[in-house]
């Protein structure tokens, strides 16, 4: 759609078994891609689980986790706060972000350099800077693909307006507030050569030599596209929209980081 992401995953991609999709062109003229659950959740949950798990710890220090809480509950010990957040409203928000990311990564080139949420601080709260980031350096310019992700219980409009009024103050700032720290997090892992080539894409800006483009999703109820389509303003002329529209989309969220607690 307007060459930001690719085609809808097919075949026995999870994407493909457990979402509808629709392009369409909202009022204002901005490309929309309209998602709906199609009654396979438990397709769609066994595919977003571990890619939350994946986003906010990693495989070895959640089994070092796991070997810790049995060593501490045979010394009948108090157990250290759980990795995921508890604030029910950060699950949303980090669920929306999650799905947004993994989307982004099934329908284009980009990759996700750093799961960023590894490195919060405080896990009950929405962690600062951009929400998704995902990087296509072997495309031709570079591109950098900006996310933006809004859940909802009941849309509103101003859902719509908050989604787009943080993808044009990222836009506006040049670049992503989040560059330098993904590339640092890129350096401590010892993954340097990539850590550079996400330094570069400075000098690839300063030099007008750098793709961005946007992305806002919506994820709410089955009224999502509605507003979506209705509210969007065409302020950005590299603008991709996505709604996702499940019937209750609360209970999507509790039951994934139910299983994610079972785990832990």
């Amino acid at each position: 759609m307007d060459n930001i992401i690719n085609d809808h995953p097919t075949g026995t991609h999870p994407f493909a078994v457990s979402l509808l999709s629709t392009n369409v062109t909202t009022a204002c003229g901005v490309a929309h891609r309209k998602l709906e659950e199609n009654g396979h959740n438990d397709v769609f949950l066994d595919f977003i689980v571990p890619a939350l798990q994946t986003h906010h710890i990693n495989l070895d220090a959640l089994e070092r986790r796991k070997d810790l809480i049995q060593s501490l509950r045979i010394a009948n010990a108090p157990i250290p706060p759980s990795p995921y957040p508890q604030n029910t409203t950060t699950r949303k928000g980090n669920f929306a972000e999650v799905f947004l990311a993994e989307y982004l990564r099934s329908t284009t080139e980009a990759q996700i350099p750093v799961y960023r949420l590894r490195y919060n601080p405080n896990v009950e709260q929405s962690m600062k800077g951009d929400d998704v980031l995902l990087f296509d350096m072997d495309s031709e310019p570079v591109r950098i693909i900006v996310g933006e992700a809004k859940f909802r219980g009941t849309p509103t409009k101003q859902a719509v307006v908050d989604t787009i009024d943080g993808l044009v103050r990222s836009n506006k700032a040049g670049l992503p507030v989040s560059l330098m720290f993904v590339a640092e997090r890129l350096f401590e892992e010892g993954k340097n050569d990539m850590a550079k080539k996400v330094q570069s894409c400075a000098i690839l800006f300063a030099t007008n030599r750098l793709q961005i483009d946007y992305v806002g999703l919506l994820m709410s109820n089955r009224n999502a596209s509605n507003h979506v389509n209705n509210d969007t303003t065409n302020e950005l002329h590299n603008l991709l929209m996505i709604s996702l529209g499940i019937q209750s989309p609360e209970t999507i969220v509790q039951q994934a980081f139910a299983r994610l607690e079972d785990a832990v």
